[in-house]
This record gives C-alpha cells, structure tokens and sequence, in this order.
C-alpha cells in the first residue's frame, strides 16, 4: 500500500481523473486550471535544451569512432522517412474504409476563428524548419562541439565539469517530474472545461477512427519493429507507463521527453544512440502527427463530398510527407501544417478546418502519446541495430517496474 501512494504513475492518473471530473462538474473553474498545466510543461521545456546538449557531446566525445556517429544519424533519418510513410500510408488507407466524414453535416457544428492558423499557413522552408526549431539547433550545436571533444587532447578537463553538470541536471529534474500530477490535472481540466464532452458527439466517428487507427499502428507496426529484435512493446510500455499518463494530462509530448531520455539510458540504450535519436525524432519522427494529418484531410474531402481519386490521394501524400516535417516548430502546429497543406492541394476548402476545433484538442493526445511511444520504439530498434544495447541493463529496468508495481 505504501508503494502505491508514493508511485508516481498512481497521482498522474489520480490527477487526470480529478481533472475530468472537475471539467465536467464545474467547466468555469476548471478551464482557470489551465496555467497549471501550461506552466509545469514551460518549466520542463527548460530542461529540454541542456539534457539533449549534455547527452550527445558527452556522448560523442566518448565515442571511438565518429564514423559512427554519422551511421547512426543515417540510419536515424532513414528509419524516421520509412515509419512515417507508412504512417501516412495507414491513415490514409482506413479513413478511406471507415468514412467518418460521410455523413456529417457542416451545420451541426459550430465552427471557430480558422484565421489564426490560416495566416500563418505557408509553403514549407527547410530554412524555416531549422530557424523555428531549437531542438535541431542545439542537436546541431552539440554534434559539433562533441566531435570538437572528441579531438581535443585535453577533453577530460572539459568532460568531467560537463558530467558534473549533467548529474545535478537530472536531479532538479527529477524534483520537477514530483509535480507531474499538478501539471496533469491542469491540462486534463482545462481541456474538459473549455471544450466539453459534448463536443465529441458530431465528430465522435473521426475522433474514435483515429484513436483505433493510432492503436493499431502502435501494436501492430511498432509491435513488430521491436520484436525484431526481441524486445516486448508492453513490457517497454509498462516502463514507461508514467510518461505516457503525463503526455496524455498535458497533451504534449516534450512534457516528458527528458525523462525518456533517461529511462533509456537506464534501459540499455547507449548514450550516443539516445542523444542522438530522441531529439531528432521529435522533429522527422511525428508517428501520431502524421497518421492525423493524413486522416484530417481525406475526412474533410469526404465532408465536403468530394471525391478524390487515387493520383489525388497520392499527391495528398506527397505534400503531407513534406509538410508534415513542419509540425515540430510553432504551437499550433498541426492546424498550421494542415493549412498549408489544405492551400497547396487546392481541392478541399481550408474553411473545413472549423470543423475540426472542437475535437482536436481531444485527439492531441491520442496524437501526443505516439510520437511519443514512436520516438522510445525508433531508439530501442536502432540502438540494437548498431549494437548499442545492453540487454542486461533492460532486464533490470523491466524487472524493477514490475516490483513497483506489486
């Protein structure tokens, strides 16, 4: 008993419970509940930077060869570019089987201001990409400064400060992560509260569609990915079962990005891998995002009783592919990018994306938790493919959550 109440996967779920409840009892209250979860994810963005730039130069620097380095973010991009096409590729295919857009009248929802994400809508520009996204700029900056390391006599005059820091990093963080909770019930009750349960109804057919498609991707394709090489993905899921309750609190993936990181360390990915892999997955590794763009647009055509036919489909596919790598840079990014990719395609009124308001925020999380199961998956597979993976340490790690658990 004792266990349970200092687990902190039972007060995230406790607190996203809470959330609910107040939501839907007091909506008033509930949304003043917002900067709880807005702040707790602002303080953890804040380790964000510094984890990602400590793991990969004290990863890189430690490194025999830097050979290596570039093989494993060949294989990185690689990897990323296949998963995410056949994550497009899935979500196209059963929004086009289930139709959840058949039937739905553009009045029985009441639409919202589009303008805010229309006007920033554009062409996608790599340089662009770069310059609005700060996790490829530290990745970037800290690939440089590891190699620089690497090639410095006097190095251990440097890394040894530089372990110093990291450790205490890790610390504060994990004082931080206490607040979890608190962070999950703001953004739990906020969304409850602003956008209510009654919401879902008219769209409740694309909302369950895309939930079943993002389970069927998370264990059936990453299913097989991992047990390519041998590794159970509810084992891996049950270890990181109280990041997953904090991503689905607060919506956001990057909530609990630095506490992957370390658990898989902690699980028998080697340092370089996981430096390198993580923060580049969270730019060219958007799973969830992706499998909703491509079910976002196809759901409008059919709302608008449009028919696409399949060299349509497929130049939806094209652009989606592109565009999508924007969706890692600016808030409201999935509107943003779907804008765009709305006003290239020039076939479905960008209008439509009123439709959409109401329920989006209760599919960010479904969005949310896989990229982020995706981006652990993408780690473990390629940390195993270069033989990075400590088989021991994962035993452990798996062993120890079970304990927690009883």
């Amino acid at each position: 008993m004792k266990k349970i109440f200092t687990n902190l996967t039972f007060w995230v779920l406790t607190a996203i419970s809470a959330g609910i409840i107040l939501g839907i009892a007091m909506p008033d209250i509930a949304i003043k509940m917002q900067p709880l979860g807005k702040y707790f994810i602002e303080v953890v963005k804040l380790f964000i930077s510094p984890i990602i730039f400590l793991t990969i130069t004290l990863g890189i620097s430690g490194m025999s060869s830097l050979k290596k380095v570039g093989k494993v973010g060949g294989k990185a991009i690689i990897y990323f570019e296949v998963v995410t096409t056949l994550a497009l590729i899935i979500g196209m295919i059963v929004v086009n089987i289930i139709k959840p857009g058949n039937g739905v009248s553009l009045s029985a929802v009441q639409g919202g201001d589009i303008s805010q994400y229309t006007s920033q809508a554009q062409a996608f520009s790599w340089w662009q990409f770069f310059k609005d996204n700060l996790t490829i700029q530290v990745l970037i900056a800290a690939i440089l400064f590891g190699i620089f390391l690497s090639k410095y006599k006097g190095r251990q005059k440097i890394i040894q400060p530089l372990t110093l820091i990291s450790k205490y990093i890790f610390k504060a963080l994990h004082i931080v992560m206490l607040l979890a909770p608190i962070g999950a019930f703001g953004g739990m009750a906020y969304t409850i509260g602003k956008y209510g349960l009654h919401t879902l109804l008219p769209l409740g057919k694309l909302m369950l569609t895309v939930y079943i498609t993002m389970a069927v991707f998370i264990f059936v394709i990453l299913h097989f990915i991992l047990k390519y090489y041998k590794v159970s993905l509810w084992n891996f899921l049950k270890y990181i079962k109280a990041e997953l309750l904090i991503v689905l609190g607060t919506s956001s993936s990057e909530s609990a990005l630095p506490s992957l990181m370390e658990k898989l360390e902690r699980m028998g990915c080697s340092k370089p891998v996981v430096g390198l892999v993580v923060p580049a997955g969270y730019s060219f590794n958007l799973d969830g995002t992706t499998i909703y763009l491509s079910m976002a647009t196809v759901f409008l055509a059919q709302v608008y009783n449009i028919h696409l036919s399949f060299v349509q489909e497929m130049t939806i596919l094209g652009i989606l592919f592109i565009t999508s790598k924007g969706a890692a840079g600016v808030t409201g990014s999935g509107f943003i990018v779907l804008a765009s990719t709305l006003t290239a395609i020039k076939i479905i009124p960008v209008e439509g994306l009123a439709l959409l308001l109401g329920v989006d925020r209760f599919m960010s999380e479904a969005r949310a938790i896989t990229n982020f199961i995706g981006n652990g998956v993408a780690t473990v597979f390629l940390a195993n493919n270069e033989k990075e993976f400590d088989r021991k340490k994962m035993k452990i790690a798996f062993n120890e959550e079970e304990k927690i658990d009883l």
